[in-house]
């Protein structure tokens, strides 16, 4: 086998060329190959290229300033962005330059990206799927367009034999970042130092399919085939340059090694929640969990509280956690480290997660709202001067069949007293999470309930279920205020069930 090309940052930088699709690697913080992109970034900085890129990923990736993404976040550097989201943080550069139409932007669901992907490695022209239809990124509603001056659909819809589909044309991939434990001298990349895979060998593939190049960030290089050929995930034929950072990151180094297998820890030692208003959320979301086995996908935010609530009640036997990104079994870790799992019982790559997921494999799921609407719709992906994007919630919903959404009623200052097993509203938030039209469709809930799904939304004064006659309220707190804190603080009307229940009241006592 040819020996791969070890080269220095600066050399790699200089295989990105003007207007080449550039397909980059990394979920939030974890298997980021940051010095790599700094490299690219730095280039541009200093001598105006590579220019009018087009930057691909799959996750969201760098999460502070300057990380990940940000790298590609200057003008005249980047000309289209393509992805399932862009940041969470109000700080990112990127988000504020597609705002401001300085840059194109295409959202689409994370699964339909490792699908494409994955189209692209086999020589496929298009890439079609279920997933997305009647959501935002539907070319019918906004077509994952972020902005105006972004106007070409990236997809259409189709009918196959009466079915519809999202057709979406397929880019050429000129080069694919990724990042690994070891490589061999002949290029061959091991991860095992890494908590999840997260499409690494599909974006190899699809660069090579289209001649494109692959560079891989690792730790060390050792010598030729040292490497188990069972360790090896990227082959050496898929990879042409190998860069070395022996200082690469991980999030959280003392727990890694419980996030990619080599340890397991246990999980008395796991920190519980105090009683405030998240976890009463999560107590009742609990109560949704039903008789084991399961398999419940958890996600970010206030949702990946829930297995600290297992804990507690000593309800973790028969619940198989498995977040999208391809920890399967364990404990999810907290939100530095989101997407990976404490103790994992394997770790399997994220293409598969997805399609696993499209088949309907999952039991429930838990779910954040940053909108809600009268149809039952919710929007997580675009708000508040943030587009945190899809990421895989449109895959995670399209077939799951509970599905439950944790939010507080308000947000943005919002106080509450727990006493004597009863809710007191001492100061409401500014926003209210119900609203007359979400800014963005990211569940459809009328097309959820045409599939059979069930769709709860759960809050820490009260609980309410979509069905064919619209919101239900079905469970208030104790304490509460039907009218006065529920009801007049909805901008529509909603039913309220003749048999309303009280939430239990356990949940609000120390």
């Amino acid at each position: 086998m040819l020996k791969t090309k070890i080269l220095d940052f600066e050399a790699a930088a200089n295989l990105v060329k003007d207007g080449d699709t550039v397909v980059c690697c990394g979920l939030e913080n974890v298997a980021l190959p940051q010095r790599m992109y700094k490299a690219i970034e730095a280039r541009f900085l200093a001598t105006g290229h590579p220019r009018d890129l087009t930057e691909m990923h799959i996750i969201i990736y760098g999460m502070g300033i300057d990380l990940g993404l940000e790298t590609f976040a200057h003008e005249g550097m980047t000309k289209t962005v393509i992805g399932s989201g862009l940041s969470y943080l109000k700080t990112s550069r990127m988000t504020a330059m597609v705002l401001d139409n300085k840059i194109k932007a295409h959202l689409m669901p994370m699964g339909t990206v490792y699908k494409m992907l994955d189209s692209i490695a086999s020589g496929q022209k298009y890439t079609t799927t279920a997933v997305g239809l009647h959501t935002f990124v539907d070319p019918r509603v906004e077509g994952g367009r972020m902005n105006s001056i972004t106007t070409e659909n990236l997809s259409e819809v189709i009918d196959f034999k009466g079915e519809e589909l999202l057709c979406y044309k397929n880019p050429r991939v000129d080069i694919g970042i990724i990042r690994g434990t070891y490589a061999d001298e002949n290029g061959n990349i091991s991860l095992e130092e890494e908590s999840v895979t997260i499409g690494m060998r599909s974006i190899a593939m699809a660069a090579k399919a289209c001649g494109g190049k692959v560079i891989a960030q690792v730790q060390k290089v050792v010598k030729a085939s040292s490497l188990h050929p069972k360790s090896v995930v990227i082959p050496g034929v898929m990879v042409d340059a190998v860069v070395v950072d022996p200082d690469q990151e991980f999030p959280n180094p003392k727990l890694n090694p419980a996030l990619n297998g080599s340890i397991r820890i246990p999980t008395g030692s796991i920190e519980l929640l105090p009683l405030d208003v998240q976890k009463i959320v999560l107590l009742r979301a609990a109560q949704e969990i039903g008789e084991p086995p399961l398999t419940i996908n958890l996600g970010v935010g206030m949702p990946i509280g829930i297995p600290k609530i297992l804990v507690e009640q000593n309800r973790l036997e028969g619940i198989t956690f498995f977040p999208e990104h391809g920890s399967v079994g364990g404990v999810l870790g907290d939100r530095d480290i989101f997407g990976t799992n404490i103790n994992p019982d394997a770790i399997i790559d994220a293409q598969d997660v997805f399609s696993y997921f499209r088949g309907g494999g999952l039991h429930l799921t838990f779910l954040g709202c940053g909108q809600l609407d009268e149809a039952g719709n919710v929007n997580v992906s675009k708000f508040n001067n943030m587009i945190p994007g899809c990421g895989g919630f449109i895959d995670i919903t399209h077939a799951t069949k509970k599905l439950v959404f944790c939010a507080t009623f308000t947000a943005g200052g919002l106080d509450i007293e727990i006493k004597d097993g009863k809710l007191n509203i001492k100061s409401e938030g500014k926003f209210c999470k119900f609203v007359p039209n979400v800014e963005q469709i990211t569940l459809n809930g009328q097309h959820a309930l045409n599939k059979g799904q069930k769709v709860l939304y759960i809050t820490e004064r009260a609980v309410f279920e979509l069905k064919a006659d619209g919101i239900n309220l079905i469970e208030i707190a104790p304490g509460i205020d039907m009218e006065k804190d529920i009801l007049s603080q909805i901008p529509f009307k909603i039913k309220v069930i003749p048999d309303l229940k009280t939430m239990d009241p356990r949940f609000f006592k120390s």
